[in-house]
């Protein structure tokens, strides 16, 4: 009715209006695009670049063999052509298949709660800096600080809410072969035993299909985690992931040694956060890390050994004040990446404050350090006793890791390093005789004991490292030597399994080997130090008499290890292949390390945690290296 009401000039102008206005919409829509859709992209763009963690990220994050047919990231691999849009990637654990997700993707993991906070980042306060040197120069190492990375900073910023991605990079999987096959059947093998009678219990007894508890905390199962995700284990996994989410509560009256609690379980969770990106590894990670904090709280800052995580309190032990030196140094790379993914700075500033004290002590000889330090005078004690085996060898192993782990740039760390291992090429190398084998001895008072324990055979895989990080081609040359020596030790014994530690000839003798043992050192704990050298060595060689000498450890331990009715035991004597002597007592790290580093090992898949992207603490646990945002 009112619009009949208009005049004919009325009606015409509004006409004319209401054309200009289409007109001018239609315009505006096909030269900016959809406005919808253009929203929608923005948002999805912030998303892939919004960090997980504000001021340091992943390296590249990693991504292990993943489904054929998947999109790829033309940004890592150009020479592939455009996909079609990607669909949220399925959750698969295992190979040919598995991917590795970065922590911040926990999100696409179904059902799961995601307990991260949105918070602002905080604004930068401090914007001057000590320069850092340009160039190192140790004895003919230079090296030039990767000037793309920076180090941990002093605030560390509180973490944002993990981001939501439509897809993963992906490359095509590398086939599982016949000896990784073998890995997965002795691992599945082993977790058959712990399973079935052990289920939940630090560590199986597998001949008398029973348990022993150290602390009560299902170490065996926590340090497998990893494990399984790597070796592809889904069902295995989702079943240790139910007993973690129902059955694992720290809050116990029950004391727990700092250095093994931190290596296995903290290390162990925050591995499986990272690979997995399920939160609720993140959050066992965080009440476990705050609870082992009374062990700093110490006149010194030098950790206690022992805490008690139900009372909060810690003590050393009841026959010393000390600390051995390699427990209270071999705890940073956990509790480093803890406040990285926490924002509670506490936790790096407490194990940062432990090696920035042991830089100073006198005590040293020419980088080598003593194996005990004082909790209340905070100085090394048990002077003149140098070893690269017990309760002191992951000192020198984490002080290149840490430098690594941090981005090459906290020079001290790497000026430690690279002083040590002078040290050990000054006071603890020699040759032995008849093969002329390049070992690591000890040195007491002055006096040279050719003593070496399995555990020093980690040192060829971190020199490797270090080599595979720019430091100087020496490291490399010193590994090749050791590891074939490591070799040795296992081959020149009747069982081909080495002992708990040897003594080398250093004369000849005739009918004499290189390697001696003495009958309270020939035990075998089914130790990992000598195959995670040679992953080391075949992932930075290509040599495959790494691979082979590696299949051989294992058939050996099928061999004299194996118990028929589940799990491997440790056994009392290598040289008695009719009767080895089994002790009853699979070790957690068999699980966590030794068959870990047999599947790398064997694996000719690089990306398979790829060594630019992780460093795996001392219990095989890989962490992310840092990069800045």
């Amino acid at each position: 009715k009112k619009w009949k009401q208009l005049s004919r000039l009325q009606r015409s102008v509004i006409l004319f209006l209401f054309t200009f206005l289409a007109v001018c919409g239609v315009i505006s829509y096909t030269s900016m695009g959809d406005p919808w859709k253009s929203l929608t992209n923005k948002s999805l763009d912030d998303q892939r670049t919004e960090p997980g963690i504000p001021g340091l990220k992943l390296a590249n994050p990693a991504v292990l063999p993943a489904p054929k047919k998947a999109d790829a990231n033309l940004g890592d691999y150009p020479e592939l052509s455009p996909q079609k849009p990607p669909r949220a990637p399925h959750v698969r654990r295992g190979p040919p298949s598995l991917q590795i997700k970065p922590p911040w993707r926990d999100v696409r993991l179904k059902n799961r709660p995601d307990t991260s906070r949105v918070v602002e980042e905080p604004a930068q306060t401090d914007k001057e800096e000590k320069r850092e040197k340009s160039v190192i120069s140790w004895r003919g190492a230079v090296i030039e600080p990767d000037q793309s990375t920076e180090p941990p900073s002093s605030k560390i910023k509180e973490p944002e809410k993990p981001s939501s991605v439509e897809a993963e990079d992906q490359k095509e999987p590398v086939p599982i072969n016949d000896r990784q096959l073998a890995v997965i059947e002795a691992f599945r093998h082993a977790w058959k035993g712990y399973k079935d009678f052990a289920w939940g219990h630090d560590e199986l007894k597998p001949l008398s299909k029973s348990y022993s508890e150290w602390f009560g905390l299902g170490l065996t199962l926590i340090d497998a985690l990893d494990t399984m995700w790597i070796l592809g284990l889904k069902e295995e996994f989702e079943e240790a992931r139910k007993w973690v989410a129902n059955d694992l509560v720290f809050d116990k009256n029950v004391d727990v040694n700092l250095f093994e609690s931190t290596i296995r379980i903290l290390g162990g969770l925050l591995s499986t956060y990272h690979l997995s990106g399920d939160s609720l590894f993140l959050e066992k990670a965080k009440d476990i890390g705050n609870r082992l904090m009374p062990a700093f709280k110490t006149p010194s800052k030098i950790p206690y050994s022992d805490v008690n995580i139900g009372r909060g309190t810690a003590h050393p032990p009841r026959w010393t004040s000390d600390s051995t030196v390699a427990e209270v140094t071999s705890i940073q790379l956990e509790f480093r990446e803890l406040s990285r993914l926490t924002g509670d700075e506490k936790f790096q500033k407490a194990v940062d404050e432990v090696m920035k004290h042991v830089h100073t002590l006198s005590g040293k000889n020419d980088g080598l350090v003593p194996m005990f330090i004082n909790t209340n005078s905070g100085q090394f004690t048990h002077l003149g006793v140098y070893t690269l085996g017990a309760r002191a060898d992951s000192y020198y192993e984490y002080l290149l890791k840490q430098w690594i782990q941090g981005g090459k740039k906290e020079n001290e760390l790497l000026e430690d390093y690279m002083r040590a291992i002078e040290g050990v090429k000054k006071h603890l190398l020699q040759r032995s005789q008849p093969k002329k084998l390049t070992f690591v001895g000890e040195l007491a008072h002055g006096h040279f004991s050719a003593k070496m324990d399995h555990l020093v055979c980690f040192l060829p895989g971190t020199l490797a490292l270090g080599a595979h990080n720019g430091l100087t081609a020496d490291h490399m040359k010193l590994a090749e030597a050791l590891i074939e020596t490591c070799y040795q030790m296992y081959a020149q014994v009747e069982t081909g399994l080495s002992p708990e530690i040897v003594h080398f000839n250093l004369h000849a003798q005739k009918g004499h080997k290189d390697v001696e043992i003495k009958p309270a050192d020939r035990h075998n704990l089914l130790r990992p130090e000598t195959v995670e050298s040679l992953f080391y060595m075949y992932r930075f060689t290509g040599d495959k008499k790494y691979q082979d000498w590696g299949w051989e450890i294992l058939q050996n331990f099928n061999k004299y290890t194996r118990v028929p009715t589940g799990g491997y035991t440790s056994i009392n004597n290598v040289q008695n292949p009719s009767n080895p002597e089994p002790r009853d007592k699979m070790e957690s790290f068999f699980l966590g390390e030794t068959l870990k580093y047999m599947f790398l090992l064997f694996s000719d898949d690089i990306d398979l945690i790829n060594l630019d992207k992780y460093v795996f603490n001392t219990e095989a646990h890989p962490l992310p290296i840092w990069v800045p945002a």
